[in-house]
């Protein structure tokens, strides 16, 4: 396995400031956000590290990107873009899915294996109403992709976290069950996972179980941890915010058994790249220093399970 680190925690870095940073703290590779340049919706997300549609129409920006790289001796291993690709507006689905197209082209262009994203919910529909509107969304990114000969790796990240995402969250692959379905209406061999353990321990999912379930279609993996609070789901129930029931937290600050979830990744043979997730607020007092500490620390941290 390869430790890297997504950039969208780097906001305000230059593509070359966060590449020597990632330089500098060792690690092998990156997973570069890349989203439209202008201002953020949500936190963690907006960071523009790699501008995909200069890539397509600039040669010399895009040999820059691989020639910076090649330089810093880092392996750029995943375009990132997380929006919700089943926006309920039209116009703006179309604007989220158009970019993600565009990093896809992006990323072949590149030479990148992989882009990263979300696969959207319809936030007021039923799961099985989202289904039936998968094929006229997805079908034709995903004929991008495969005729570009990219892997589109799904985060199952809920992404409901408050008021502003209930009641369903912005994305239905989330869960085992929900894979299943998705891959049965979406059979495309590019289209995979980006699997993030933490979100399974609030949600009470059996990881090691869909891991060796879904090893086939393992295409990349976040090392992002979560304290749950129990004594708040007891106060709270099932159908709280889940923010209120548990924090994003730095790898080993949390609950997610990392010995067992890197077992398991090698029990089913993956052998990829896993990256450094980091959206810890005991980190964010508003300094650059305090966010490299965060990854230098959760590199330490994850050092002692991946060879």
């Amino acid at each position: 396995m390869r430790m890297g680190f997504i950039t969208s925690l780097f906001d305000g870095w230059t593509y070359e400031e966060m590449m020597d940073d990632v330089a500098r703290l060792g690690l092998e590779c990156v997973e570069v956000a890349c989203w439209p340049k202008g201002k953020a919706e949500r936190k963690y997300a907006g960071v523009t590290h790699i501008e995909t549609e200069r890539v397509l129409e600039d040669d010399a920006y895009a040999q820059h990107i691989l020639d910076y790289a090649r330089e810093k001796g880092i392996d750029i291993c995943a375009l990132a873009y997380y929006p919700n690709n089943l926006d309920p507006d039209p116009e703006r689905r179309k604007v989220f899915n158009d970019h993600l197209v565009a990093t896809i082209r992006a990323a072949a262009k590149l030479g990148v294996p992989k882009v990263t994203t979300f696969i959207g919910r319809v936030t007021d529909k039923t799961f099985e109403e989202n289904l039936e509107i998968l094929p006229g969304v997805w079908g034709p990114i995903l004929d991008v992709a495969e005729q570009e000969g990219i892997l589109v790796c799904i985060e199952n990240c809920p992404m409901l976290f408050d008021a502003s995402n209930w009641p369903g969250g912005q994305n239905i692959m989330t869960t085992p069950a929900n894979w299943e379905r998705v891959f049965e209406v979406l059979p495309s061999k590019n289209l995979g996972l980006a699997l993030d353990p933490s979100h399974f321990v609030w949600q009470q999912i059996d990881c090691g179980a869909a891991i060796r379930e879904f090893a086939d279609r393992i295409y990349h993996v976040h090392f992002k941890d979560i304290k749950f609070k129990p004594e708040e789901l007891a106060r709270r129930g099932t159908m709280a915010y889940p923010l209120d029931i548990m924090d994003p937290k730095i790898p080993g600050y949390g609950d997610v058994d990392w010995s067992d979830f890197v077992s398991q990744l090698t029990m089913v043979g993956y052998n990829g790249d896993c990256c450094l997730e980091v959206e810890d607020r005991f980190f964010e007092d508003g300094t650059r220093e305090r966010l490299v500490q965060a990854v230098e620390l959760s590199k330490r941290y994850m050092d002692q399970f991946v060879i």
